[in-house]
Formats: C-alpha cells, structure tokens, sequence
C-alpha cells in the first residue's frame, strides 16, 4: 500500500492505454448492426436493433465463405511449414557450440533488415518463373519463409536454456536426435512455439499486399483481407456492412489468440525470470 501513490502514474496511462484499444472495437462492433444514417448521426450509440441484416449481405457481397476458407487453408498450411522448418532450425543452432551457430543465428536475424517493399518484386519474378504466379500454393511457400527469421531466433533463446542433462538423459535411454527434439526439446518449448504460432497467425492472416499481388482479385483463390475492399464503392459505400465483414474476419484472430493467450503468457514470464 505505501507504493500506491508512486504507481498511481502507471496506473492512469494503463487505463487510457486500454481505452484507446477499447473505443476503437465498441465503435466497429456497434457500426457492425447501423445504417450509414445512424452510423454518422450518431456514431457511440448503442444499435437501435440486433439484427444480422449487415453481416448476411456482407459475407453474400464479398463472397466471404470462400474467402475464409481460403485464408485458412493458406495460413494453416504455412503456419505447419513454418513449424516444420523453424524447429528443427533452432534445434541445431542451439546445439552448435562456438562461433558457427552465432553465425546461422545472425545469418537468420539479417531477415529481420529486409523491408517488405523491396522484397515485392523480385517475389513477383520467383512466383511468374516457377509458374506459381496466381496461386494459393506460393503464398503458402512465400509466407514461411518471411516467418523463419523471428521464428527461429524466439525458439534457439527457448532451447539454450533446456538443461543438457536432459539431452545426455534421453541419449542413455536410447533416444536418437529426433527423439531428443521431439521427446525433450518440443515439449519444454511449448511457450515458445506457442508465440510463434501466434505472432505468425497475426501475420499470415493479415497479409494484404503480397496475396493481393501474387494471388490476385480471383474470387477463387483470394484470400479475406483481397475479400474485404470489394465491400467499398465509389458511388457509396455502405459502412454498416463493411464494418460488419470486418467483424467476420476478427473472429477466427479472437479465437487463436484465446487458445494460445496462456501459452504465449508462460513465455513472457518465463522470459522475466530468466533474465
């Protein structure tokens, strides 16, 4: 109690910190049930009604039911890749004593200082010389390869500090090298791989620029983030039923990060008592 006042301070900008997170998501959420008329005439009153109308016409308008599938499909399958290649990356870097696996390391973090606009056309040039220009399949070979970067470095941190011990262990038991990573190494980097898969999902599923290039405006193939700019119009656009798709798409990111909140949770603070 005496640290009250000293943190009286922290405790003001954290609540107007999360009012600025907050008043943004009411205004979309009750935009998601009004008309434009009531949307701009009063835009933080409640909605005169509940009803679904706006979320209807916007998933038919924009064709959103295979929009989703799409995105889901694409991020699934690059979220397995990026797993696929990321542990067993770091597993090595971690096992690599002296100045060979700082140097993958930093090999791996000169990802980091690729900018996302200068890496746009020589992809556009791989996807039309592979002939995947058009295609869900290079997006899901783009996207893990811009993951392994921030993937790699967050689990070789988690890895270093697995005790050796449990390694030599597993090695008297008879545990071969992929043994040691699947029975030993994943299990304790769940925390780990859990942020991975978090941060990643935000990243995927929120890609706009390189699906609306490589994939493009087919209503086949496009993923929900290409989907959601067809609710626009030039003459008029109806901002109840934009909002309202909006909303659709927010759902499947509530739903990840309700899973792995926890998981992601046990890094941070496993993190700070670490250091």
């Amino acid at each position: 109690m005496k640290f009250g006042r000293s943190w009286l301070p922290a405790h003001v900008l954290a609540w107007l910190y999360a009012a600025l997170l907050v008043v943004p998501l009411y205004y979309l959420l009750v935009s998601a049930f009004k008309t434009n008329d009531q949307i701009f005439g009063s835009p933080f009153a409640l909605p005169t009604s509940l009803s679904a109308h706006n979320f209807t016409e916007a998933f038919s308008s924009a064709d959103l039911g295979s929009a989703v599938v799409n995105s889901v499909l694409v991020t699934a399958l690059a979220l397995a890749l990026t797993l696929g290649l990321a542990i067993p990356a770091a597993f090595a870097i971690a096992r690599t004593e002296g100045r060979l696996g700082a140097f993958v390391e930093r090999v791996f973090s000169l990802g980091f200082l690729v900018p996302t606009f200068a890496a746009l056309f020589p992809t556009f040039l791989l996807a039309a010389a592979t002939g995947l220009f058009h295609t869900r399949a290079f997006m899901v070979l783009f996207l893990p390869a811009t993951a392994m970067p921030l993937s790699v470095v967050i689990l070789v941190q988690f890895m270093r500090t697995i005790p050796r011990e449990m390694e030599e262990a597993a090695r008297i038991d008879g545990a071969s090298t992929f043994g040691v990573l699947r029975h030993v190494y994943t299990p304790m980097c769940m925390p780990g791989i859990a942020t991975i898969l978090l941060l990643n999902f935000l990243t995927f599923w929120n890609e706009y620029l390189y699906s609306l290039v490589i994939i493009g405006p087919d209503p086949e193939q496009r993923t929900v983030q290409v989907a959601l700019p067809t609710l626009k119009s030039l003459t008029g656009t109806d901002y109840g039923i934009l909002t309202a798709g909006t909303v659709l798409t927010l759902v499947p990111v509530w739903a990840v990060y309700t899973v792995l909140q926890k998981r992601m949770q046990q890094a941070l603070v496993s993190g700070a008592v670490k250091m």
